[in-house]
């Protein structure tokens, strides 16, 4: 379980002074961990992007072939102040991936490291602007959806979760997680069997899949809707995306306070930490390769999908 560690990254989040520093602290506490916390200004704010590396005993940090999971944290921001006073719903994301940070981080010092590296990244901003969307309104962010991708999607991920809040919208309409198909290159795939099974286990109930379209996987600012920036993540990089999204029944908006319901954040905290259990260690995978070069053999890249 990752209650304790739940609370405390709730904690730390939860404040007008969440800062990447406050994150190193509270990561600190459960383990030594090579982390980075870097300062950026944009248009609209400022915000503290972090990288924490949690090495496997045979990943590419220790001399060993083992794979590299991603895991980013996809928001907008923490809080909304000064229009909001508290933690936003939009926050859940980073929320996720700080609390399963310090759950592998304190494994590792316990003695359960895993074979390959992980790597998590995400932003944290207490005080970022809100934007319109329908039927609810959103999180804005500080600072360039092609900022945040240059800080949280990296080349070393061989494989990414991306993990964002994802309540604003009416295709979705569960309390819990949901998990989307795989996005290779343009290409929407069929959904992971072995994620499938993930989500089983973790959540104790049948598996819900989030609704993908072909604009959702586009950038930002191309013009079109976006459910939300769950799979921008995808325009940024060659390997297997899939976004993990927190919903909920009713739409939610990004910009609302009270709405974090820590239960969910706990089961997609050990979501994250069981698929990268598995991945790291080779055992599961994210798509099917062979089905793949099939699909492009056949029908050509979708690359041109990507790009703004």
């Amino acid at each position: 379980m990752s209650w304790s560690q739940v609370i405390a990254a709730f904690d730390a989040l939860d404040s007008p002074d969440a800062s990447g520093a406050a994150v190193q602290d509270l990561i600190s506490k459960y383990g030594s961990v090579g982390m980075t916390v870097t300062h950026v200004r944009g248009e609209d704010g400022e915000t503290d992007f972090i990288k924490i590396l949690i090495p496997g005993t045979h990943g590419r940090t220790a001399g060993g072939d083992a794979p590299t999971l991603g895991l980013v944290g996809r928001l907008g921001g923490l809080g909304a102040r000064p229009a909001r006073i508290g933690f936003v719903s939009d926050g859940d994301g980073a929320l996720a991936v700080v609390a399963a940070a310090a759950k592998l981080v304190d494994m590792a010092r316990r003695g359960d490291r895993l074979e390959g590296d992980v790597l998590i990244t995400t932003q944290i901003d207490p005080d970022a602007p809100t934007a319109p969307h329908e039927p609810v309104p959103f999180m804005g962010s500080s600072v360039a959806m092609s900022v945040a991708n240059k800080h949280e999607v990296l080349p070393e991920m061989d494989a990414v979760l991306s993990v964002d809040t994802t309540k604003g919208n009416r295709v979705c309409n569960h309390n819990g997680y949901a998990i989307t198909p795989t996005i290779k290159n343009g290409w929407i795939l069929r959904v992971s069997e072995d994620l499938l099974d993930i989500v089983e286990r973790t959540s104790g109930a049948l598996p819900v899949v989030m609704p993908i379209t072909m604009q959702d996987i586009t950038p930002y600012g191309n013009g079109v809707y976006h459910v939300n920036s769950l799979l921008q993540p995808a325009v940024a990089t060659s390997v297997p995306v899939v976004g993990v999204a927190i919903t909920t029944v009713a739409a939610v908006a990004g910009s609302a306070t009270g709405a974090t319901n820590l239960q969910v954040v706990e089961s997609v905290v050990r979501f994250l930490i069981q698929v990268a259990k598995d991945y790291t260690a080779g055992h599961i995978g994210l798509v099917d390769e062979v089905e793949y070069a099939r699909l492009t053999d056949l029908y050509g890249s979708m690359e041109g999908l990507v790009k703004a």
